[in-house]
């Protein structure tokens, strides 16, 4: 749950000129409450807290633009093909600013991946960052989408377009292949994901 300690009528401000629903407060501590895609928002004295689903959906409007930020991603899968899920955090120098999970159907290990990583590229777009630094455990995804590795399977050639479409949305871009430990957090929400399947 994010909150962004801010300006609250200029945070309102910019709300209403992005078209997003406002209403009064609820009580006599909470100045506006704001609803947009799948987020809400409520303002108190110099704090807006937001809660949903993507709560980038509000706090990407809020957010100064522009910055840089680390990105993890990591996709599983059970059966390889089998049931499978994504998991994925965005994090700067303040702490972490977005995570994610969400199971997507059947899938191999390596399309499962492929889908993690362009659900923390969009979110990292989203919310308008300049730079990126991406890191996953898959040595084959980080291999293919930098070059240095074919990718002959149709559907993986695929998702490996979509990503460096993706990436043409920021300033500069770095992408590496990380042990399984430092991805932990990731990994945890990609397997938390199946476990509440």
């Amino acid at each position: 749950m994010p909150v962004i300690e801010c300006d609250v009528d200029a945070a309102r401000e910019k709300l209403v000129e992005a078209g997003v629903k406002m209403s009064a407060g609820n009580s006599d501590h909470e100045e506006w409450r704001a609803a947009h895609g799948d987020a809400n928002a409520v303002a108190y004295e110099g704090k807006v807290v937001v809660q949903g689903a993507n709560p980038q959906d509000i706090e990407a409007i809020l957010r100064e633009e522009g910055g840089h930020a680390y990105l993890y991603f990591d996709g599983a899968s059970r059966g390889n093909p089998g049931p499978a899920s994504v998991g994925w955090v965005v994090v700067t120098s303040d702490g972490i600013v977005a995570e994610g999970s969400e199971t997507i159907g059947r899938a191999t290990n390596n399309q499962a991946e492929y889908e993690a990583l362009i659900a923390v590229l969009e979110a990292a777009r989203d919310y308008g960052f300049d730079t990126v630094e991406v890191k996953g455990d898959s040595e084959l995804i980080v291999k293919q989408v930098t070059g240095a590795w074919n990718t002959n399977d149709p559907e993986l050639r695929e998702r490996r377009v979509t990503v460096r479409e993706l990436l043409t949305a920021f300033d500069d871009w770095e992408l590496s292949h990380v042990p399984r430990e430092i991805n932990e957090r990731a990994d945890k929400l990609a397997n938390e994901a199946l476990d509440d399947a």
